[in-house]
């Protein structure tokens, strides 16, 4: 676990975050985490990661559970130290049987389920994919939805490429249900693609329910692959987002759930800094 390491990281960002307090804050949500994060330490150590996260200040988790553990088990650590479960993930092959992934999603207590990948062949995203894709989601999403439950596709990049007269990601958007489809939005992802978080913030608005907060490395050009190197992923404001105008647009669009995902091999670096980050950033 290297505690020792990643507590004695705890005075970084309590020190910026305590220097900002005489100017107005951009980042005033919960920090949240995508569990993601953690991956290479959660599956050895769950009660051990989960007491980093608190130690950390953070309070709320996109997660779906750890091996070794029922939902119900997990759920019941991460209330013991104040930890909430606002948002859980689901498998585009799970889409078929949504009853279970209520199931799912009503253990941890969460009221959002999101999917993050579509089907495709190699790096060739293309318009019967996300026909496809629209379909099944509509289909997920109504029976998530009669169960209080909010469905959300996170975005990846690839659906970025030219189709008419926007992008694959705007069909995705505009032939979805409104009332049974909702987005994620992946910073870093939608950056490497080319699309422009902003921008699509204020287009979009309320379609838009949940943030991926994400940088990607200054000077990295993206493509429509959906994947780039993890040295690639780095600390928030240290990247190509433009994080003061991307949470302003956030907050206009009602997005209230925010989770840090740091997919680099140096997250236990990495996620204090980038926690010192949020609390420090004002206009």
């Amino acid at each position: 676990m290297k505690k020792i390491v990643l507590y004695s990281l705890l005075g970084l960002f309590l020190f910026h975050g305590t220097q900002a307090q005489k100017k107005l804050m951009v980042y005033t949500a919960p920090i949240g985490l995508q569990t993601y994060t953690y991956r290479s330490i959660m599956p050895k150590d769950v009660p051990g990661t989960l007491d980093l996260i608190k130690a950390l200040g953070i309070t709320e988790i996109e997660g779906g559970g750890a091996n070794g553990y029922s939902l119900e088990e997990f759920k019941k650590m991460c209330d013991e130290r104040g930890i909430k479960i606002p948002s859980t993930g689901a498998g585009y092959e799970e889409l078929r049987k949504p009853e279970e992934i209520v199931k799912k999603a009503k253990a941890l207590g969460s009221k959002f389920v999101m999917c993050a990948w579509i089907p495709h062949k190699g790096d060739n995203f293309t318009i019967e994919d996300a026909k496809k894709a629209v379909e099944d989601f509509n289909y997920a999403g109504k029976v998530l939805k009669e169960n209080g439950i909010t469905f959300c596709y996170h975005d990846h990049g690839y659906e970025f490429r030219p189709y008419e007269d926007g992008t694959l990601m705007d069909y995705l958007i505009k032939n979805t249900n409104p009332a049974y489809v909702s987005f994620e939005m992946d910073v870093l992802w939608t950056i490497h693609g080319g699309g422009n978080p902003v921008a699509l913030l204020k287009k979009y608005g309320s379609r838009w329910k949940l943030m991926h907060v994400k940088d990607l490395k200054k000077g990295i050009k993206g493509d429509f692959s959906g994947h780039t190197p993890s040295e690639n992923d780095v600390v928030l404001g240290t990247g190509q987002a433009d994080w003061v105008n991307i949470f302003k647009e956030a907050k206009k669009a009602g997005i209230k759930h925010f989770f840090i995902e740091d997919e680099s091999n140096n997250e236990l670096i990495n996620v204090p800094k980038s926690i010192a980050y949020l609390r420090g950033l004002t206009e």
